[in-house]
């Protein structure tokens, strides 16, 4: 086994490792002890304080927390603004667009999270024409399909760079490539890659990205983000906009819109501050790790724990090649929501989807044993069935 001693080490920092068996951090990361110390502090600049807690603490937290997310995506610091959620951040740049014209084509995959695809149909309205391309098996990303239908009518191609129904990853490298050979944008949903696939979004070219805290980077709800390349910033003005993303938001200008020079211009209103306190210390451990080692633990863990559940005969819904996948192991068999209830209720930490089965995530902080214990557990669910109706309370 290569040394990894190092991100286990971390367990100690890590309360909720103590509570359960955690390979949930796909969907919501540990909880790192120092996020408790983080909002106390943000507790007491409040009360410390005060008002002057806007110029002293929160407003610079805010943008070194955005600098330090560049540097886990592979971008330059100063080109990352932090917004409440993907949700919001994919509404804001769909607002840059008029759809007049005939480059108004918006394409992505039909493996696509849900909230980007409901950000983007609702652009129908405002003349964009939707084009989804359908995956072949629901497992693998429909790569070469995709790239077939980004043509000079292409505005955006909004995609997840890992699929959250089967870890399935896309060549972002390809996407982006054949976008630029059309005059065509990639908005990159990174969610489920930051933290455990290493990005290079700058020397991919990628043009936007967008996720969040909550999921690997284990700094919980509320700390989402939002990329967007340099040179291409002056030419975004968002509709969805709001006082922070003004030149001087405390001149409250009441004339025409005067967007900040910089990434803030797509920040809209006032920020959740108690969120980005709780996120840092999630991603200062990512970075203090590096991507590169968490990756390589967890390709190794991935492979261990597709053996396991592939010999007990069961459907894996995840690619198998290394290079094809992210963090995840989906796998489904035959009464398979139930039995993910009863593992959750006994702390055996993951999730089930439709269409995917149960979805397991080892992480850096995830132990051999750990993945042993959960499958043991698993098949002495299986042993003895939970009363049907079973159903897991997220």
């Amino acid at each position: 086994m290569p040394d990894e001693a190092d991100l286990l080490a971390t367990r100690p920092d890590f309360p909720t490792l103590s509570k359960g068996v955690h390979l949930i951090s796909h969907s919501l990361g540990a909880m790192p002890g120092r996020a408790r110390a983080n909002a106390t502090q943000f507790i007491d600049e409040w009360e410390n304080d005060s008002i002057a807690s806007w110029g002293l603490h929160w407003l610079p937290a805010i943008r070194s927390l955005g600098d330090l997310v560049a540097s886990v995506l592979g971008v330059a610091p100063g080109t990352v603004c932090m917004l409440p959620n993907v949700s919001i951040a994919q509404t804001i740049v769909a607002s840059c667009f008029t759809f007049e014209g005939k480059r108004n084509k918006v394409v992505y995959d039909d493996l696509n999270f849900s909230t980007v695809h409901y950000v983007w149909q609702g652009q129908r309205r405002r003349g964009a024409e939707v084009v989804v391309i359908e995956s072949e098996d629901g497992i693998h990303p429909p790569v070469e399909k995709l790239l077939a239908a980004i043509d000079e009518r292409t505005l955006i191609v909004p995609i997840s760079h890992v699929l959250f129904r089967s870890s399935g990853m896309y060549d972002a490298r390809a996407v982006i490539e054949r976008a630029h050979a059309v005059g065509a944008m990639v908005l990159l949903d990174v969610y489920q890659s930051a933290g455990t696939v290493p990005l290079k979004l700058a020397e991919w070219g990628c043009d936007i990205a967008c996720g969040g805290s909550v999921k690997w980077a284990c700094g919980g709800p509320g700390a989402g983000y939002l990329y967007v390349r340099p040179d291409l910033l002056p030419k975004l003005e968002p509709m969805a906009t709001g006082w922070f993303a003004h030149a001087e938001p405390f001149a409250f200008d009441m004339g025409p819109m005067r967007y900040a020079g910089d990434v803030w211009r797509m920040i809209g209103g006032t920020m959740p501050v108690p969120a980005m306190y709780t996120a840092r210390a999630g991603w200062e451990t990512i970075a203090r790790l590096g991507v590169e080692r968490i990756r390589a633990k967890s390709l190794r863990q991935t492979r261990l724990l597709r053996d396991l559940v592939e010999a007990r005969g069961f459907k894996v819904n995840t690619p198998r090649d290394d290079a094809s996948r992210g963090g995840t192991i989906c796998f489904d068999f035959e009464g398979a929501q139930a039995v993910s209830a009863e593992l959750v209720r006994r702390r055996f930490f993951h999730d089930y989807r439709p269409r995917c089965g149960l979805r397991v995530s080892p992480h850096f902080y995830t132990t051999d044993e750990e993945l042993a214990a959960f499958v043991e557990a698993l098949d002495d669910v299986r042993r003895h069935p939970p009363a049907s109706g079973a159903r897991a309370s997220y």
